[in-house]
């Protein structure tokens, strides 16, 4: 960020309970750029690039919900995704199939919502039910006593608690700064690494890779048209409709393959 940019910070943290092993695979299917470290014992966290979200709106809280439900899609752990922008901060909680619940404080510390995300949070990490709780009591108080505080603070203490947990931020890596500086952060932490949907390429890599582009790959795409499409000429005005299907199936899936081959030769 230049000296002459005054954008407000605007950011996402994506906090996993599970080490990074387990995260990846998931990770990996949210297609963003991001990069994973380890926050502890059985933590890990995920920093998505600057301004990775624009394409899905500029709604941080839904974009923070949405990509923390897809982390648990398939596995049983927690995921809690941090989010603040000029407008405010707030949280969400994921786990698995249950419903993701979130929390919100307005720039000024005011909250927008009650007791229910914080008794999800505190439920789904295992926190203790009498210390944690009195600890999200005081983060959703709408007094302005001596613990008013505004919307960075409060994310602040919700990371306080769940270090708890053992959840265990490196340094740099503080909600309520620019993604870009924790991009940087994350990147000098022992064991960071880049996440990147494997897709194509990780299929390309593998054993079967030659028959999914290149000269073999148009060789079999060109085989089954012409096999597909003689089936069908030859289980024409029968009823062979298995062979039929089988045609249909051929032309198709030779004609994708020489459809992607095209594709992807495009984009080298």
């Amino acid at each position: 960020m230049s000296a002459f940019d005054h954008t407000p910070a605007a950011g996402i943290l994506l906090l996993c309970r599970a080490a990074p092993d387990r995260v990846r695979p998931s990770a990996q299917l949210l297609r963003r750029p991001l990069l994973m470290a380890p926050a502890g014992e059985e933590w890990s966290v995920l920093v998505p690039a600057e301004k990775s979200w624009l394409d899905n709106g500029t709604n941080l809280a839904a974009v923070t919900a949405d990509w923390a439900r897809a982390l648990t899609a398939d596995g049983n752990w927690p995921v809690v995704g941090l989010w603040w922008d000029a407008d405010g901060a707030g949280f969400v909680v994921a786990a698995g199939f249950r419903r993701t619940v979130g929390h919100t404080w307005l720039a000024d510390g005011t909250p927008l919502g009650g007791q229910e995300a914080m008794t999800a949070l505190r439920a789904r990490l295992g926190l203790d039910p009498v210390l944690d709780a009195a600890a999200f009591d005081r983060l959703i108080q709408q007094d302005g006593g001596e613990d008013a505080a505004d919307a960075a603070a409060r994310v602040l203490g919700l990371v306080a608690v769940l270090a708890r947990a053992g959840l265990h931020l490196g340094p740099g890596l503080v909600p309520g700064v620019s993604a870009g500086r924790l991009c940087e952060a994350a990147g000098a932490l022992p064991g960071a690494e880049p996440v990147d949907w494997p897709g194509w390429r990780a299929a390309e890599r593998g054993a079967l890779g030659v028959w999914t582009r290149g000269p073999r790959a148009r060789a079999l795409g060109k085989a089954e048209v012409a096999l597909g499409a003689a089936l069908l000429v030859w289980s024409r005005g029968s009823t062979r409709r298995t062979w039929r299907a089988a045609g249909v199936a051929l032309v198709a899936d030779g004609a994708l393959t020489l459809l992607y081959d095209r594709w992807r030769a495009g984009r080298v």
